[in-house]
Parts: structure tokens; C-alpha cells; sequence
């Protein structure tokens, strides 16, 4: 279905451009609205078939095994970084984050719109919420080690690992219920 979707938008876009220079002066109005209606035919397939991907019960069951395991994972690490924040130099922290974090958060957020399918939006802004928040104290974290503002990276750690606790929880939460 995918393959046909994209073939649509391919001759939609090859069409319109056709019907938009065939003539010097003025554009054939209805055969390059039919292109044009080709190509939104192509779109919404594709929609339709994504969507229908991700409501799929395993890969829903997938994307909630992950966002646990990711979210954990970050927590995990940024209780670790917490500890060591005092051992570790200011300008160091930086290294930790680009090193242990990319791919946990890469996968919570490739994961997250399950969330939606599976406890509805309320819920998905209940834990994206203090995610996002830790996303950012984190991010800002990464900042005040590259400026070497030691005592603006210590309270972001904490307040980034406060922030994924609760997202961790939220979820936890959710997930029993």
C-alpha cells in the first residue's frame, strides 16, 4: 500500500509540474487539480498506513517495553550523574551526557505516541511533561558545563533527575492501571 501511495505523490508531482509549464501563458486548471488530487490521494494512504502501523497490538506492546526500558535507563544514569557531579569536572559533564544519554532518550521519543494509542492524550502529556522538562534541565546541564558554570550544572542535574523520576512514575503508574 505504501509503495502505491508514493507511486501517487511521484505521478501527482510529475503531473502538476507537466500541466503547470505545458502551455506559455496560464495553467490547465483541471488537469493539474487532478494531479493535484493524485497526490493528496498518495498522502492520506500513507497516513492511513501509518497509522494502522502503529496502533498494531505488538508494536504497541514494542513501544511500551522500550519506553520503560529507556526511561529507566535515563533515570539510571542521571541518579549515576548526580552522584558523581562533585568528583566530576564541570567541563566534563558535557562528555557524560553526549555519551550516555542519546540513545535512551532517541528511543523513548521514536516510542512515545504509543502512549496516545494506549492511555489516550491526557495521559501522553502526564509523562511527556516532566520528560521534556528533564529534557531541557539536562540540555541546560550540557550548557552550563560547556560555559564551566559549576554550581548551574549541579542544581540542573538534580532537577533533571527530579523531572525523570516523575515521568518514570507517571508511567509506572499508567502501565499498573
Amino acid at each position: 500500500m505504501k509503495n502505491v501511495a508514493y507511486l501517487l505523490i511521484a505521478l501527482g508531482f510529475l503531473a502538476g509540474a507537466f500541466f503547470a509549464v505545458e502551455q506559455r501563458e496560464g495553467v490547465t486548471v483541471p488537469y493539474f487539480l487532478g494531479a493535484l488530487a493524485l497526490g493528496v490521494v498518495g498522502v492520506v494512504m500513507i497516513r492511513v498506513a501509518r497509522r494502522e502501523a502503529a496502533t498494531r497490538a505488538e508494536t504497541i506492546r514494542a513501544n511500551l517495553g522500550a519506553i520503560e526500558t529507556s526511561l529507566a535507563s535515563v533515570v539510571g544514569k542521571v541518579q549515576r550523574l548526580d552522584e558523581t557531579k562533585e568528583e566530576t569536572d564541570v567541563y566534563d559533564l558535557r562528555h557524560v551526557i553526549d555519551r550516555e544519554f542519546p540513545d535512551d532518550l532517541d528511543a523513548f521519543v521514536q516510542a512515545r505516541y504509543s502512549l496516545v494509542h494506549t492511555f489516550g492524550l491526557q495521559s501522553f502529556a502526564d509523562v511527556m511533561n516532566p520528560f521534556a522538562a528533564g529534557e531541557r534541565y539536562l540540555n541546560r546541564v550540557w550548557s552550563a558545563s560547556c560555559d564551566g558554570y559549576i554550581n548551574e550544572a549541579h542544581d540542573y542535574v538534580v532537577k533533571a533527575r527530579e523531572q525523570f523520576e516523575s515521568a518514570l512514575e507517571i508511567f509506572r503508574g499508567l502501565a499498573q492501571a
